[in-house]
């Protein structure tokens, strides 16, 4: 663990609170939470590596389909940017310059990658958070074509996408689900990943201690988020502040729940308890 930069954090709230907020760097900024090596200067590499892979592109196509195909070859083909199954258990396949750096990540992740090469070629493209799987949409409308990152870029067709949806969720896609995702949605996708990731593994209440304050730093987070933070506190064995935000969570449901309001005090004296 690291001691996390207060500069980093207004950054990060900066960037998430801008008009037009950068993914790149904003994923970059994630990487710095994890990494204690990931510097200014490590981050600066990561988007000149997006910049040359950029230039590696030919001319810009003219059909949404020439350029999911051009990013495939590219990405998938030659620079060997895929996942496998293995990556879903690691942190560094939810960190941008790790999956720079291997080759290798989540699917959202892999999206990121191509999303942020093929928007600096000028592609019409766009990330679309499918349940249970994140690709890249290329144009818009009836030419629109999806592709799967984790996949090497592989074009896919209507029955893939259904396949996809309905193992996903036992039920065919609606087209909301198709929507493009706009770069603070795909943020947060990736910080519930992180956050799923620490859950499963009780020892990393400090990944998921970030990863819940730099949700906190979002636009309109969710209210329970605070409660959230509030009981990692007490797990990490920062008793007495934990205890102060649980009692101010409970404080703020106290009009609408009471009865929750009473049992989060009760677990506010318990954390207390635990300091005798």
């Amino acid at each position: 663990m690291h001691p996390r930069s207060p500069e980093r954090r207004r950054l990060f709230a900066d960037q998430a609170r801008s008009a037009r907020p950068d993914l790149a760097r904003l994923c970059l900024l994630i990487g710095a939470e994890a990494d204690a090596e990931l510097d200014d200067a490590g981050m600066d590499a990561a988007c000149r590596k997006l910049d040359r892979l950029a230039e590696l592109l030919p001319g810009p196509p003219c059909d949404p389909l020439l350029w999911a195909m051009e990013l495939a070859e590219l990405l998938g083909g030659r620079c060997g940017f895929k996942g496998r199954p293995g990556d879903y258990q690691r942190l560094e396949s939810a960190l941008l310059h790790e999956v720079l750096r291997r080759g290798r990540g989540l699917p959202i992740l892999l999206s990121v990658v191509w999303i942020e090469v093929a928007r600096r070629a000028g592609a019409p493209v766009h990330g679309v958070a499918l349940p249970g799987h994140f690709v890249v949409g290329f144009g818009a409308g009836d030419q629109r074509v999806l592709a799967n990152p984790f996949d090497g870029g592989r074009v896919l067709t209507r029955s893939d996408v259904e396949l996809l949806v309905v193992g996903a969720t036992g039920a065919p896609p609606q087209p909301a689900m198709l929507s493009p995702a706009e770069p603070l949605n795909i943020v947060l996708r990736i910080l519930n990943n992180i956050r799923a990731w620490a859950a499963a593994r009780p020892e990393r209440t400090d990944v998921a201690l970030w990863a819940v304050e730099l949700c906190l730093l979002l636009p309109s987070p969710q209210h329970r988020l605070h409660y959230e933070r509030a009981r990692l506190l007490v797990q990490r064995g920062e008793f007495r502040t934990g205890a102060a935000e649980i009692e101010t969570y409970a404080d703020e449901v106290a009009a609408t729940d009471r009865a929750t309001a009473d049992a989060l005090r009760r677990e506010a004296r318990a954390a207390r308890a635990m300091l005798n």
